[in-house]
């Protein structure tokens, strides 16, 4: 993984699809400190809080043959619910000048999902994306290996 130099003040967002981070930088370039500002979890329910239908089932107009539909996946669509939100308040902190600039650490599905909800602004601030996922490391470690 490239090593960044992370700017005074500047945003580190590490997310996945269920929790995110937002830290910032205290510290400077050379000697970087990041600090939690903000953390989002989303609840997970269980599967069947999140859709209880069972799957349809479709007819051909000609003969007899019956085919089931896919199982709905509720976890993925809650986890790019989730993402989809995630990018909306950092696009609203971009545009209120709250962050001029930010890294987004994400797993590589994650991140598909991110990068079809950039608003020009985000897009403009975003300085570097980086396929890891580090959500679940403590923020010690998170820095340590964006930095070394």
């Amino acid at each position: 993984m490239p090593k960044i130099k992370i700017q005074q003040g500047e945003w580190v967002v590490v997310c996945d699809g269920a929790k995110a981070l937002i830290l910032t930088n205290v510290g400077d370039e050379k000697f970087p400190s990041l600090k939690t500002k903000k953390v989002y979890q989303q609840d997970d329910p269980l599967t069947h809080e999140l859709g209880t239908d069972a799957p349809g089932r479709s007819i051909q107009s000609r003969g007899t043959a019956r085919s089931a539909m896919e199982q709905t996946d509720w976890h993925a669509q809650a986890e790019e619910r989730f993402l989809e939100k995630l990018m909306a308040r950092l696009d609203a902190a971009v545009q209120a000048g709250e962050a001029k600039s930010l890294i987004i650490a994400a797993p590589p599905r994650a991140l598909g999902v991110i990068r079809q909800h950039y608003s020009h602004a985000l897009r403009t601030a975003l300085r570097a994306e980086i396929d890891k996922d580090l959500v679940k490391l403590p923020v010690h470690e998170i820095e340590k290996h964006l930095t070394k």
